[in-house]
């Protein structure tokens, strides 16, 4: 096949790399041989200055085909969280249930007073052992990147609250500052944070504990990530207050008042169930 170009997120051109493709569906737990056949008819398809999110679209509906709910939410998860955005759910709010299911309480836009300023702080999270302050920072486009000039902000800020002595649990300094995002960070930023020892946790950074580790390690899958649903019943569900997979398990009932049919939510529950496996 001759090279052929493609236009990320970012609106850069590269040439079309299959490993990357294979790297995102081996890593989301499709079979090598689902890999491959989803490469190999996407390759034939594959036009000049395709868009990153049209090859994604095609892949995400060949492994739909494949009927594996599990792989089709894992990879469907990035985009997922992008569509919570419109919901009325705010990042910070699912970050701190994150949290939450890690064992810490939480609060969220908490006014902390500082050095020399008052900063409003998107998510406290503290346990017996720890207190943590995180900024929060979605993006509702994946070429969006935090850079240097976030990560300079969010140290000064956490420098700022470093000597205050703060009553969560009991009388405590801060022990660490995260920024978290949905996306991607410069390279610069994650030169500084490294030199700086600032914790950063983005979609697929760091390596080991990324933001879609720690969905998938606490089994917080929003319902955007089903295919069970069709938007319009994600919006009664979202509506009912129903946002993650784990809620609509614990809540049938709000389901169902929310104008879900009987078939549809034991559907939704058989998928949601192979996807908290």
């Amino acid at each position: 096949m001759s090279d052929k170009y493609i236009i990320k997120a970012t609106g850069e051109r590269e040439i079309f790399d299959p490993q990357k493709l294979h790297n995102s569906l081996t890593k989301a737990g499709a079979k090598k041989s689902v890999v491959d056949k989803i490469i190999s008819h996407i390759e034939k398809e594959l036009i000049d200055n395709i868009t990153t999110k049209e090859i994604y679209t095609h892949a995400f509906e060949l492994l739909k085909k494949e009927d594996e709910p599990k792989v089709t939410a894992r990879y469907s998860l990035r985009n997922a969280i992008v569509d919570l955005g419109p919901s009325g759910f705010p990042f910070e709010q699912f970050v701190a249930e994150i949290f939450r299911a890690k064992g810490f309480e939480t609060v969220t836009d908490f006014m902390a007073k500082g050095k020399c300023a008052e900063h409003e702080v998107d998510i406290v999270a503290w346990n017996e052992n720890k207190l943590t302050m995180v900024e929060a920072k979605f993006h509702n486009e994946f070429g969006i990147k935090s850079d240097l000039k976030v990560a300079l902000y969010i140290k000064a800020r956490w420098e700022d609250l470093s000597e205050t002595i703060f009553s969560f649990g009991k009388e405590r300094k801060l022990d660490e500052g995260w920024l978290i995002t949905n996306t991607k960070f410069s390279e610069s930023a994650i030169k500084y944070a490294m030199c700086k020892n600032m914790k950063l946790v983005g979609w697929n950074y760091p390596e080991d504990g990324s933001l879609q580790d720690l969905i998938e390690e606490t089994h917080l899958h929003p319902i955007t990530c089903l295919v069970s649903i069709n938007p319009s019943d994600e919006k009664l569900l979202m509506e009912a207050g129903i946002v993650l997979c784990k809620q609509a398990q614990d809540n049938p009932d709000i389901a169902k008042q929310a104008g879900l049919s009987d078939e549809k939510i034991t559907k939704m529950m058989a998928e949601i169930k192979l996807i908290q496996k």
